[in-house]
């Protein structure tokens, strides 16, 4: 490995747990030295930069297809070749980077994994070491795990091909410091998992791959592709060698998908429907716009004309450049002891899964292992070969106005005490050092709890946040039904425990601040250790 023999390494500012100290090598740390150096103020300027867009967009603007990127909408390109092991992913599964969930989904029958360092892992120093620690073992097939039942886990013959997910630009490592500063969360993710990992994954078929989340514009995809080429000159890899797939979970990224794609095209392979955090997006970017206030979150499906048109532009787009279009997430958990629930539950999915695959998409997020085979018939049905990179869908002719036009519906009681409560329950976890929550039958992560609170602060600022009732959404409704979430909790478990109290202080803070928090994880850090 090269370095640059003039740049002070990362300090470390807590003790790694046990057993992951091994991973924080003097080389790792004068790379994480170099990548701080270079990306600290280049990351700082892009999240300055959103700033600066929220302003436009609060001032009336409304985003359009870049005018100076015409170009390179309107020329014919295509991104780099698609490696053996990544031609076929017709169902991924996605979890946190817990031992235990790493070998289970390896072992899932899924054709992909993606390890999440971001929005379904709870950012602790020990989470984040132990998460590097398990992929790699997981990478050299020695990853293990005994219950505490005495069960034991161990990789099958046939793993998942694996993906890492590095945390997004806006997020930082508090316990890695360069120069004074924190460095961005995103750069040690990604390049302790290559660092550690690459050669041992080239030299099985495979390699360095990772799924880039949060992204907003052309400019963020260029500085990963930026420090994704650092790396890998320093680590001697080939140019191209880590690969990327993008979250498409944004709403001012959907109108750059192409842009995003040309600034990685030596290592981008796909693009992917974040269809969560893209609601969260369009709530938090068009907050102060009266006319874009969201009904009931279990309202806005991917049927409604603004995510539709997301979906259908991201296939066009992709397969016109040999890129893969991938699927959201189906959220659902397969519910034991309620057959008509359960029933209604796979519906849902089969049919959401059947959209996707009939109208192009190359695959699919699953949350729960229960929910494969059922994901995999149905792409099995209309895949004919590994992909559909040949469905171009030249009949999709998607307008800017067309991927912000709102849903229409209604606003209910049920569903603004629904969005506290998954809030309160989930940040509780999130706070507890859990990202990745089962509540009410549903998987929910960050992202969901984003759109919870987001509608909460949405509605209780614009005259069209009423109940279907005619009653205001105001704070001190919000506040009467925070008071009612924690008294249910309290009777479920016998007195609220002291997350449950900080989850919901931290609720209300967010909701009450007439400055829209950015992400509601920012502050929640400031309470990890």
């Amino acid at each position: 490995m090269t370095t640059a023999s003039d740049v002070p390494p990362a300090r470390i500012l807590a003790p790694a747990p046990e057993p992951t100290c091994g991973l924080l090598e003097p080389d790792l740390l004068r790379l994480l030295g170099e990548l701080g150096t270079r990306f600290r103020a280049p990351v700082d300027r892009l999240l300055e930069a959103r700033v600066g867009v929220q302003k436009q967009l609060d001032d009336g603007d409304l985003p359009d297809f870049p005018a100076e990127t015409r170009d390179i909408r309107d020329s014919d390109w295509k991104v780099a070749e698609i490696p053996a092991d990544l031609r076929d992913r017709r169902v991924e599964i996605t979890g946190p980077v817990d031992r235990k969930m790493i070998i289970n989904a390896l072992n899932s029958g899924a054709r992909v994994f993606m390890a999440d360092f971001e929005d379904s892992s709870t950012p602790t120093w020990d989470n984040m070491m132990h998460g590097q620690q398990n992929l790699h073992d997981a990478v050299r097939g020695t990853i293990e795990f005994t219950g505490d039942n005495g069960k034991q886990y161990k990789l099958g013959d046939d793993p998942a091909v694996l993906i890492a997910r590095p945390r997004g630009w806006h997020l930082d490592e508090k316990h890695v410091e360069v120069a004074g500063r924190s460095i961005p969360g995103g750069l040690f993710d990604a390049a302790t998992y290559v660092f550690h990992n690459a050669d041992a994954l080239i030299a099985k078929g495979s390699g360095p791959y990772l799924y880039l989340p949060k992204l907003e514009n052309r400019f963020e995809a260029a500085l990963w592709e930026e420090a994704l080429s650092l790396i890998e000159r320093r680590m001697d890899l080939e140019p191209g060698t880590i690969k990327v797939t993008v979250l498409i979970e944004t709403i001012m990224a959907v109108f750059e998908m192409d842009e995003i794609l040309h600034a990685l095209r030596s290592r981008i392979v796909g693009l992917n429907c974040g269809r969560w955090d893209y609601i969260f997006s369009y709530i938090k970017r068009f907050r102060n716009h009266p006319d874009k206030v969201l009904p009931d979150r279990e309202q806005v499906t991917m049927t409604v004309p603004f995510l539709k048109a997301y979906s259908q532009l991201l296939i066009k787009t992709c397969h016109r450049r040999g890129a893969f279009a991938m699927g959201g997430m189906a959220a659902q958990i397969p519910i034991k002891n309620d057959e008509a629930a359960n029933k209604a539950a796979i519906d849902k999915v089969r049919a959401d899964k059947k959209r996707e695959a009939s109208e192009g998409h190359d695959g699919t997020w699953v949350a729960h292992p229960g929910l494969i085979p059922l994901a995999m018939d149905i792409f099995d049905e209309y895949l004919h070969g590994a992909n559909q990179l040949d469905r171009l869908r030249r009949d999709v002719q998607v307008s800017a106005s067309d991927l912000i036009e709102p849903p229409e519906g209604t606003i209910t009681e049920k569903g603004v005490r629904g969005n506290i409560s998954v809030a309160i329950r989930y940040l509780a976890a999130w706070l507890d050092g859990q990202g990745c929550v089962p509540i009410n039958n549903l998987m929910e992560d960050a992202a969901t709890a984003e759109i919870a609170r987001a509608q909460l602060w949405q509605w209780s600022r614009h005259p069209a946040g009423r109940l279907e009732d005619g009653r205001n959404i105001d704070l001190a409704l919000v506040r009467t039904f925070i008071g009612d979430a924690l008294d249910e909790i309290r009777a479920e478990s016998e007195g609220a425990h002291s997350k449950f109290e900080q989850a919901a202080e931290l609720l209300q803070a967010v909701t009450d601040d007439d400055d829209f928090v950015e992400f509601i994880t920012l502050p929640a850090y400031s309470k990890l250790d």
